[in-house]
This record gives structure tokens, sequence and C-alpha cells, in this order.
């Protein structure tokens, strides 16, 4: 439907422009060029009405008509880019405090405390070698 519409709006403009080009200004014969204000005055003051004018004025109006049906599309149209997109969650664990600490600790103090786990590990291997029944 909007396609419909948007060719028509376009052939409308084209039309639009075409027949206010090929109009002749306000007193443009040879008596308005010498400052003449009665050239086109037998039929009023606004002239008479010729089929370049009464091409405008449908030409206006249904431009003024499809500018507004388009309008009311396009608000009906309105989809956000990113709906049906699922969530993307970040998986996060909780830092503990020593974990908070490592991560701030310099490189010399993470390295002592490295081998310090080392050492206790092997303890603890040490201690399992030892008393297998436990």
């Amino acid at each position: 439907m909007s396609g419909l519409l948007t060719t028509i709006h376009i052939i409308v403009c084209f039309i639009l422009i075409v027949a206010v080009l090929l109009q002749s200004g306000k007193s443009a014969d040879l008596a308005g060029a010498f400052g003449g204000a009665g050239s086109q005055t037998v039929f009023g003051p606004r002239g008479a009405a010729t089929i370049l004018s009464k091409v405008t004025t449908i030409c206006a109006i249904l431009f003024m008509f499809t500018s507004i049906g388009l309008w009311i599309l396009s608000a009906k149209g309105t989809k956000s880019v990113v709906k049906g997109e699922e969530a993307v969650q970040q998986e996060t664990t909780p830092v503990t405090e020593t974990e908070k600490k490592e991560t701030q600790a310099p490189a010399a103090e993470k390295k002592q405390q490295q081998q310090e786990k080392k050492d206790k590990e092997e303890a603890k291997k040490e201690q399992k070698g030892e008393n297998p029944s436990q």
C-alpha cells in the first residue's frame, strides 16, 4: 500500500513541478513589463483560470493528501529495530574479596601468593601420600 502511495506521490510531484514552471508569472505580458497594473484585469484581479492553473490546483491537493497518507502509513508501521531480539546476558560470576585484592595487588605480591598456594597444595599431596587411609 505504501509503495503504491509513494509512486503516486512522486508522479504528482513531477506533474506539479512541470505545471508550476510552465505557467507565466503575474504581469508577465508587455504591459506588466513597463509597470502597468491593469494587464490581466479583464476577468478580475485573478485572471482567467487556464488549464495549467487547474492542473496546479489539482496536483497541489493530491500532493497534500498523499503526504498525509504517507505520514499515517509510516506511523502505523513503526517497528523497533531490536524488537524480537533476545537479550544478551553476559555470564558474570560474583567477585569475592580475595579476588578483588588479587586484581589490585602488585605483580610481586601475586607471585608470592601463587607460590604460597603451590606450597599448600604440595603439602596436602604429601599428607595424602603418607596417610593413604584418609
